[in-house]
């Protein structure tokens, strides 16, 4: 997918740029063609004179050359590549890309490009948390660049978490799938879930569980990059969001997902069910704090609507629903009976028992039901990379169904 694509390679100050050189010799095996530009601060970590060997191309490192006098047009790089990859991008040059800062080669590279721009942060774990950097990476999101999540391991400063760059392996199936499917869901509306639903039980206490909400906006954000307009009912969670395709609603009890989620289906494609919606609410909410007493206090809950079960009966030939199931055991079983008596089309099995699967994880281990169809079990992968996987299945169901109406 990659042969005779032209691409920029931006490489920053990170201790990830070492990586840069297995990135380049992967890129350029399978056929692309590289460019690289590498920061003045980049060449302490990764020589220029290894990228050209690798790349079989000058590396751009200053508008122009000192003893040729040279000059290295940033606008002609710019409309050159078919996409720019920014790999590392350290949280300098992530926030100089957020505002527009324009104080080298690199950077007046990025603001000239028409073509698709990739992103692959490399930092320290706390530095990748700070609200200023979710903030400047969010921002990015909003301009249409494509940002691919930090991966979880050691760090250099010798700290667990996230903040790894992607691995160069990571990245390269992450241009293969965008360059093999770009675009892929133009024209198509989806409707997503996403995030848990607060039961009120009083005006201070409720029934929750612990979803963040991850999952649901790794797809969210995995469509609307292939282009599809994306209406995102969430739960109550910290999860942040922002491309122009996305139309993000908010709400907190299970009722209120269900009448969201009832009046945008009937003009939507397909719809994931990601949240963790609540299978039961408080009968009676209290108007005022429940007092505790040296009496017993029993809560009497009442069904909540099954958002699954009723958009799967009342889908038409060509719409896709998607359901989601979380089990602590008889998974398969559960799944399959799910699938059947949802009348959806497709579940995502999850379970507790996995490690690094579930709430609050950036990881997955799913498996995947289709009517009709054998099993498909996928191994532990960032929900990045988990959320590709449903989208693209998703996309197969879509197409048989317009093929077969």
């Amino acid at each position: 997918m990659l042969k005779n694509k032209k691409i920029i390679l931006g490489i920053t100050a990170s201790i990830a740029a070492y990586k840069a050189a297995f990135l380049v010799r992967l890129l350029v095996k399978r056929g692309a063609e590289v460019k690289v530009i590498l920061t003045d601060a980049a060449k302490d970590f990764i020589t220029p004179l290894t990228l050209a060997t690798l790349s079989k191309n000058k590396v751009y490192t200053k508008f122009s050359e000192e003893k040729s006098g040279e000059w290295h047009n940033h606008v002609e790089l710019g409309l050159w590549a078919d996409i720019m990859l920014i790999a590392p991008a350290s949280a300098n040059t992530i926030g100089k890309m957020a505002n527009g800062i324009c104080d080298n080669l690199l950077l007046a590279s990025y603001l000239s490009a028409r073509c698709p721009v990739m992103i692959a942060p490399a930092m320290d774990l706390d530095m990748y948390v700070h609200p200023s950097i979710t903030k400047n990476i969010n921002t990015l999101r909003g301009f249409g660049n494509i940002v691919i999540d930090a991966e979880e391991g050691e760090l250099a400063s010798g700290l667990l978490g996230k903040g790894r760059m992607a691995e160069p392996e990571n990245i390269v199936t992450y241009l293969e799938n965008y360059f093999s499917k770009k675009q892929i869901l133009k024209g198509k509306r989806i409707l997503i879930t996403a995030g848990p639903t607060l039961e009120n039980i009083d005006p201070v206490r409720f029934i929750g569980n612990y979803s963040t909400g991850k999952m649901g906006f790794a797809i969210a954000s995995v469509c609307a990059d292939a282009g599809a307009e994306v209406i995102l009912v969430s739960g109550p969670s910290h999860q942040k969001i922002i491309h122009k395709n996305v139309k993000r609603i908010d709400v907190r009890s299970a009722e209120q997902m269900y009448e969201i989620c009832n009046k945008y289906f009937e003009t939507c494609d397909s719809a994931i069910m990601c949240a963790a919606v609540a299978d039961y609410t408080p009968e009676i909410i209290s108007e005022h704090k429940i007092k505790k007493t040296e009496a017993e206090l029993s809560i009497k809950l009442k069904k909540t609507v099954d958002i699954l079960k009723h958009l799967g009966k009342s889908k038409n030939n060509k719409q896709v629903v998607i359901g989601f199931a979380l089990e602590t055991k008889d998974g398969e079983t559960n799944a399959l009976e799910k699938l059947e008596s949802k009348n959806a089309d497709m579940i995502v099995l999850n379970s507790l028992q996995d490690e690094g699967s579930g709430f609050g994880t950036d990881t997955n281990k799913v498996s995947v039901f289709v009517s009709g169809d054998d099993k498909i079990e996928f191994p532990l992968l960032s929900k990045q990379q988990v959320a590709q996987n449903i989208v693209s299945k998703m996309l197969d169901l879509i197409e048989k169904k317009n093929y077969n109406s």
